[in-house]
């Protein structure tokens, strides 16, 4: 597959020109490390070097070619990772004045855009088996949201969920398709999905748009992402809903890695996959004492309370042995894998496990978790962009929330902008430690 993006920033840095235009640093490092290697290669939109938002040249060809992997009507780069394009998403819901019918576990860039798009949103809660951080979702639920709408709507899921869990998006679009509710999918943690046979991409399971953060689960650099388009209705109408938020200066860095990215979709990463999988299954058999959370297959999520360790002491055992954990807490560590994680590296992670294994318990209690349902006082909007005061949480109880000091990952959000908070917001915000809350003066 050819990789115009890479050829070219690899030719013009080769070129030696003089470079009378941007970025600053002329192509020449300021170290004398590895770094000084890749500013060579960091250019601005010349000529020859195409237009992110504008592509017909060597962007809109590399695009052209990510569509045909993935099987989209169309498919974005952003190099501003899946955030630029739920944006983007939500910014042409907007214009078709749609109600947005979201389930409500959510990354923190949906609620900054549905701040900044003045977005009406109805929450469908899931039923959760993971604290905040993931859950079942019923399409019986969301079509009990759905019916309620007066008007247009689409619905907005998050799949796979930070945990690996993922939703049932045919399932889900049945219901969309009987309301002509377009479909959303925050897909950031599986962009990988589409290489499996038959394809489990939301795209490929009736998506009318989608997001994959490339840099996530394929070797792309931090910041690479997609937004597909599966619904040609949109097809031209994305680059535009991006351009609304997206920099003027995309770094030609991230889209030559999401360029070089199709050939290794198109020749190592399905080998790659079935390699990892194979290991992690074996991984999975001979770590049995350990309880392993349900969902898609990289997401190597261990269930550290149930299996008798808290979630952090067993962190700081992988730590100690040189393998950083995604995330964890009490009740779990999260294990990211791609098709580029190695047979040795697994290996060793097979070894560390089981030598914790004699370390492992009772199983540990976890706190009940209730998704709390609040009630609205102010919209998402107002309360946001409004004057707000920063308090402890023992002093939020009554107060309308203006905005939650909330992780990055993907979650529930235990009370939104305009929501009042309440007693069970409170103790779950100590659960988190979360300790301080923005509230509307």
């Amino acid at each position: 597959m050819q990789t115009p993006i890479y050829d070219y920033v690899r030719t013009y840095a080769k070129a030696d020109a003089v470079r009378l235009h941007m970025p600053g640093h002329k192509g020449r490092g300021i170290g004398g490390d590895w770094l000084s290697a890749v500013y060579p290669l960091d250019i601005t939109e010349i000529d020859g070097a195409d237009s992110l938002y504008d592509a017909d040249g060597i962007i809109r060809e590399s695009e052209q070619n990510a569509a045909a992997l993935f099987g989209t009507a169309a498919t974005c780069y952003s190099a501003e990772g899946s955030s630029l394009a739920i944006r983007a998403m939500l910014a042409m819901m907007k214009q078709e004045r749609r109600t947005v019918v979201a389930v409500r576990n959510v990354h923190r860039s949906f609620l900054s855009a549905c701040v900044l798009l003045g977005l009406n949103v109805r929450w469908v809660y899931p039923e959760y088996t993971g604290g905040i951080l993931s859950g079942e979702i019923s399409p019986k639920a969301v079509e009990a949201v759905l019916r309620q709408v007066d008007g247009p709507a689409c619905v907005y899921l998050t799949s796979p969920d930070y945990l690996g869990k993922c939703a049932h998006i045919a399932a889900i679009k049945a219901v969309c398709s009987r309301y002509q509710a377009p479909l959303l999918v925050d897909n950031a943690h599986g962009a990988h999905l589409a290489l499996f046979e038959p394809s489990r991409h939301p795209i490929a399971l009736g998506a009318d748009l989608c997001c994959d953060s490339a840099h996530k689960m394929l070797p792309a650099l931090t910041g690479a992402a997609y937004l597909h388009v599966g619904n040609p209705d949109y097809a031209d109408r994305a680059k535009a809903a991006m351009a609304l938020f997206g920099s003027t200066s995309p770094s030609y860095l991230i889209l030559a890695s999401l360029d070089l990215c199709n050939r290794y979709l198109e020749v190592q990463a399905r080998p790659a996959l079935r390699s990892v999988l194979r290991r992690l299954k074996l991984l999975r058999e001979r770590c049995a004492p350990f309880v392993f959370y349900p969902g898609e297959e990289l997401h190597l999520t261990i269930c550290a309370a149930e299996s008798g360790i808290d979630g952090h002491r067993l962190a700081q055992l992988l730590r100690a042995q040189g393998m950083i954990p995604e995330y964890y807490d009490h009740e779990f560590v999260v294990l990211l894998c791609s098709p580029a994680t190695t047979d040795s590296e697994l290996g060793k992670l097979e070894e560390t496990l089981c030598g914790i294994i004699p370390l492992l318990g009772e199983k540990l209690e976890a706190e009940p978790f209730c998704a709390p349902q609040l009630i609205t006082a102010r919209s998402m909007r107002n309360a946001a962009l409004g004057e707000y005061e920063t308090i402890s949480v023992e002093e939020a109880s009554g107060r309308i929330c203006a905005g939650v000091r909330v992780p990055c990952p993907p979650a529930l959000p235990i009370a939104v902008s305009g929501e009042v908070i309440d007693d069970t917001c409170v103790n779950i915000f100590k659960r988190y430690g979360i300790l301080r809350v923005d509230v509307v003066k």
